[in-house]
């Protein structure tokens, strides 16, 4: 029987006894859900009356060998996957624990040719001896083992070296590390190439309405990734109805079979994060929380809200907390209950705790595609931003992904989006090119100053918004740092009321049409998509992706 190799893998592994075969294949089963086999299990189902014992053992294995010669365990591997047809590892990776004549190999390579991969498991005779003794409940135990290696075939494993594909030397690399090197060679890896995410990052200063982007696609995507804190707000429109998300990625909901992310970089506020879960109704086994991602402690809120007014800060503790991670490093104590913690030290989030390179690895590995939505806004970048009017991070495309922990050469596609009218904070949030009071943009738009002011409060503080014209500048210069593939363009509705009835691209008013098509000469990336008013329906999808 020929497997399909884009279905199945076999391992197999060969090693002297304590050699460190059973770590190896117990990696494989835990952290790709292979099925191991053991041949002590094949050798007392063909030949049941074999004692279970070493010696025992090896001798039934040599009788099937000379019998078959060496054919024995393809043949019993040929049974195994006919039986569990419908019910083999969603992997099709499986394990054989372990060959120890080089017949055995030949007959599994004959029957599955280049879907058998073989491992060498080794240590130095000091090494393996002293693992024997340590491990054994005889009192006899070094006499024992000097019998073991003595027996023929034992004496002859060490010679399968020569032809295998891996050698690993399991004293010379821990056991994470064994399992890495197995990993590359079964192709399990994932490669820095595989450009499987899509980033969405704010082009202006935040608020650029990202939320209703993300609610558009996110269905697309088998894995949401969200990095910052939460001082950003964002909100996504379904049937007029927000749904908000201040640490969760803003596709929760619209994308429910999606696994969730938060990465190393991410700060979290633990009740307002518990809260967010009840009410979008997230379960453990659906979330992860990267266990370095920073904790905002009530002290930081305390202490930022005394120290930012001049600045309008959110007061969401993120600053102090971010400043903490970097200072805090001598402080720290994994697991104490001073103010200074990380995710892994909060007791309610440990049902959510996962290594996200794991997490990300495991995605990227299966070919999913992965959303990475990152806060705020370019301009508030704390590097590229006109400090101090600046958040506490840096909110580029390179910010996010280094606090995600995903490698550039990952990426697919960079969509910035930037709305009509950029936005600040009302108060001392610092500068804005030609701001625009409400009454003018009303008279400009069609829309009321009523609705208009409603519809710009914050998410986070509830303050009002002051508004700027179109900054073109500020355009060209968030495309030189992001180096987007894609514009997002929001509030498509404040050019013209009447856009919010358009749900196709030559439905936009002639104003519109040439605005966006100076967008696009201004930057030199295609506009694809539109929002025109507040909904993840209301998005025109222009992509060719």
């Amino acid at each position: 029987m020929k497997i399909d190799t884009d279905q199945f893998k076999i391992v197999v592994l060969s090693g002297e006894i304590c050699s460190g075969k059973s770590k190896i294949s117990d990696g494989l089963r835990s952290k790709y859900n292979a099925s191991v086999i053991k041949t002590r299990e094949l050798i007392l189902a063909e030949l049941p009356k074999t004692l279970n014992t070493r010696i025992a053992l090896q001798r039934a294995g040599n009788k099937l060998d000379k019998n078959t010669k060496g054919q024995w365990i393809a043949d019993a591997l040929a049974k195994f996957l006919e039986k569990h047809q419908t019910s083999v590892t969603p992997s099709g990776l499986f394990v054989i624990d372990a060959i120890r004549k080089q017949e055995q190999i030949r007959a599994l390579r004959k029957a599955y040719g280049a879907d058998v991969h073989h491992i060498h498991v080794t240590a130095s005779a000091d090494e393996l001896e002293r693992r024997f003794i340590d491990r054994a409940s005889e009192h006899d135990a070094q006499a024992i083992y000097q019998k073991i290696k003595r027996e023929k075939t034992e004496r002859q494993v060490r010679g399968l070296e020569q032809k295998a594909d891996v050698i690993v030397s399991t004293d010379k690399c821990t056991a994470d590390a064994a399992l890495v090197r197995a990993t590359a060679l079964l192709n399990l890896y994932p490669r820095t190439n595989d450009q499987l995410v899509d980033v969405i990052i704010g082009g202006q200063y935040g608020s650029e309405g990202k939320g209703n982007i993300v609610g558009h696609l996110a269905p697309e995507y088998k894995l949401l990734v969200r990095v910052g804190g939460p001082n950003a707000g964002h909100k996504v429109y379904a049937d007029g109805k927000p749904e908000t998300y201040f640490h969760l990625p803003s596709g929760s909901e619209r994308s429910p079979n999606s696994k969730l992310l938060l990465g190393a970089g991410a700060l979290i506020y633990p009740p307002k994060l518990m809260t967010e879960l009840a009410e979008h109704q997230i379960e453990a086994d659906r979330l992860s929380i990267d266990p370095q991602a920073m904790i905002i402690t009530d002290k930081d809120r305390k202490d930022e809200a005394e120290s930012l007014k001049s600045i309008s800060s959110t007061a969401q503790g993120v600053g102090f907390a971010t400043a903490n991670k970097i200072t805090g490093r001598g402080r720290y104590e994994e697991g104490t209950a001073t103010h200074l913690k990380l995710a892994k030290d909060v007791p309610e989030l440990l049902p959510f705790i996962k290594d996200a390179q794991e997490v990300i690895a495991e995605h990227l590995l299966k070919g999913h595609l992965i959303m990475l939505e990152g806060t705020q806004g370019t301009s508030l970048s704390i590097h590229h931003g006109e400090y101090p009017f600046v958040t506490s991070r840096d909110t580029t495309v390179a910010g996010c992904l280094a606090d995600a922990g995903i490698a550039p050469t990952n990426v697919r596609r960079v969509i910035m989006v930037c709305r009509t009218y950029p936005i600040r904070v009302g108060g001392p949030s610092g500068p804005m090119n030609l701001e625009v009071n409400y009454e003018e943009l009303s008279a400009r738009s069609g829309i009321s100053v009523e609705e208009l002011k409603q519809t710009e409060r914050t998410t986070t503080t509830n303050k009002q918004r002051r508004i700027a014209e179109f900054d073109w500048v500020q355009l060209k210069r968030s495309v030189q740092m992001n180096g987007p593939t894609d514009i997002a363009l929001t509030f498509v509705d404040y050019i013209d009321k009447k856009n919010k009835s358009a749900y196709r691209f030559e439905q936009l008013t002639e104003e519109t049409l040439r605005f966006i098509e100076e967008v696009e000469r201004v930057s030199g990336r295609p506009v694809s998509l539109l929002s025109t008013n507040f909904s993840y329906r209301n998005i025109i999808d222009r992509r060719s992706w």
